[in-house]
Parts: C-alpha cells; sequence; structure tokens
C-alpha cells in the first residue's frame, strides 16, 4: 500500500509541475495588437474565443490527472492510517464532583 501511495504522490508532483508550465506557457484572450491597446477584437474569424488549441487541452488533461491523483491520495492516506480517529487512544475523564 505505501509503494501505491508513493508512487500516486510522483504523479501528483508531476502533474502540479505540469500545470504550472502549461498554465504559464498559454497566450492570453486579448494577446494580440489590439488587445495591447484595450481592444476587444481580434484576428480570428470567431473573435477572440478561439478553437481550444493544444495547450488548452493539455491543460484540461493535466487538471483532470490533479484532481484524480488529488482524490487517490486522499483515499489511499485515509486506509493507510491505523486510527480513524483523533480521539482514538485517549481516555476519557469524568469531571470532578464537588
Amino acid at each position: 500500500m505505501q509503494i501505491l501511495l508513493y508512487f500516486v504522490i510522483a504523479i501528483h508532483v508531476v502533474a502540479c509541475l505540469f500545470l504550472i508550465g502549461v498554465v504559464l506557457l498559454q497566450q492570453g484572450r486579448s494577446a494580440d495588437l489590439a488587445g495591447a491597446f484595450g481592444g476587444q477584437g481580434s484576428q480570428t474569424a470567431f473573435g477572440p474565443r478561439a478553437a481550444a488549441n493544444i495547450f488548452t487541452r493539455l491543460t484540461a488533461w493535466a487538471a483532470v490527472i490533479f484532481m484524480l491523483t488529488s482524490l487517490s491520495l486522499t483515499i489511499l492516506y485515509v486506509r493507510s492510517m491505523h486510527s480513524r480517529s483523533v480521539l482514538d487512544g485517549t481516555t476519557q475523564s469524568t469531571p470532578a464532583k464537588k
């Protein structure tokens, strides 16, 4: 179980770094010449929302992998813990009588 946890942690770290890199490499919505002067026009035929390029697809896949590894890490960590509660192993004391 520990090997699987470490494997998912490694995939999670790679997905995090990849997601950061892909988001930073993306071009902004108004990154053309008209966007520099405040215009909302674009050089594409359909306006500023062009078809999804490779960076937006990679971002979507990296986000999906990030979410799946986050959920998997949560499940694996809870299953690997021996005690299920913070209060397990504590003794319950009775209040003092007056």
